[in-house]
């Protein structure tokens, strides 16, 4: 594996801990659903410049548009002298293949034509994330990750990684996600994909630009399923109570839409929303029950109960299959985004099982 330099753009901020790094990765990547890359680079963001082997390791896997820089992302608990500490722990992210954050996707430039790949790029599944994050573990010399968390996407992510590799995880902590990705969500998924196809530019694949109105109108979508009824009613109403028509929450939903194309590409997008479809830790497993039955970790599940996405009472009927899990939950008026609203709940849940790390 080689390192190369990390675009401006994902390099840590002055008061900023994580360090930005990357691999190239030698062997040739195979992908679970068909084809295959070589000399795929695959970007991660950590806390120290090297591991000693003896500083506990906290693995954080990112959602769905977010990046490896969860200093960035969820600045309310990584940073010095948060719950995750980056002074004190070796923290690490990797942005997963697909994002356009640097590990190669969709937007990468395809040395054989010189462009971008745009729709010709290897479809992706939760398993290669997983895979390419293993490769980092080893680069930088990991053998336990002693508390592995993800929410959303990178719930996906961790609790996939614990039934491939169950030896190397000491803990697990899985927030507003699921271990098979439910026929709801894929239907949400369905509908983002249908606005991006519904571009003309989209899938005329001439520029990286290609696709943004339609990406507008899925992310917009999204957002619907993130948040929830009251959150809205909190945030968006109407000032004026004699308003002939709403237009505060109109306003927000383009607002959100037009934020996420300035960083965010449509291939990207897609690509990403067809991984989540592959998610399935039963599958080739005998079954999502016997796949949980292999995890080892000390496990923690947290459901939300306001998540439109991910609901209480589904988690809750898988989390008893995996040993020894705690189910546990957070109340939040904002939905699914509450995993990254809702600091001090969070804090009192996951704080606990971060300070018995030492002991």
């Amino acid at each position: 594996m080689q390192c190369l330099p990390i675009p401006a753009a994902l390099t840590a901020g002055p008061l900023q801990e994580m360090i930005a790094d990357s691999i190239i990765l030698n062997d040739t990547f195979r992908f679970e659903a068909g084809g295959a890359l070589d000399g795929m680079t695959v970007v991660f963001h950590k806390s120290m410049d090297e591991y000693d082997g003896k500083t506990r390791v906290l693995w954080i896997c990112h959602a769905l548009t977010a990046n490896s820089d969860a200093e960035e992302w969820w600045p309310q608990l990584v940073g010095p002298g948060k719950l995750f500490d980056t002074r004190k722990y070796f923290v690490v992210c990797v942005n997963v293949p697909g994002s356009p954050y640097g590990t190669t996707g969709p937007s990468s430039i395809d040395p054989s034509t010189g462009k971008p790949y745009f729709l010709t790029f290897p479809k992706i599944t939760v398993r290669d994330m997983v895979r390419a994050m293993i490769e980092v573990r080893k680069h930088l010399g990991i053998r336990q990750i002693d508390l592995l968390i993800g929410s959303s996407i990178g719930g996906f992510q961790a609790v996939e990684w614990a039934v491939m590799e169950p030896g190397t995880v000491r803990n697990l902590v899985l927030m507003a996600t699921d271990v098979r990705v439910s026929p709801w969500m894929t239907a949400w998924c369905e509908s983002q994909r249908m606005a991006l196809e519904a571009d003309q530019t989209f899938r005329e694949a001439a520029s990286l630009e290609g696709g943004d109105a339609g990406m507008r109108c899925a992310r917009a979508q999204a957002l619907i399923s993130y948040r929830s009824y009251e959150g809205y009613c909190r945030t968006q109403s109407e000032p004026d109570p004699d308003t002939l028509f709403a237009e505060r929450a109109a306003s927000y939903q383009r607002y959100q839409g037009e934020k996420l194309s300035r960083r965010f590409d449509a291939y990207s997008y897609y690509y990403l929303c067809n991984a989540l479809d592959s998610h399935n830790v039963g599958r080739g497993r005998g079954g999502v029950g016997k796949a949980l039955s292999a995890i080892t970790a000390q496990t923690t599940v947290i459901t939300i109960d306001s998540d439109f996405l991910f609901p209480a009472a589904a988690m809750q009927r898988w989390a008893p299959l995996i040993p020894g899990a705690r189910c546990t939950g957070i109340s939040s008026a904002f939905g699914h985004d509450g995993f990254l609203l809702e600091k001090e709940q969070v804090e009192d849940i996951i704080g606990p099982v971060i300070a018995g790390l030492s002991l």
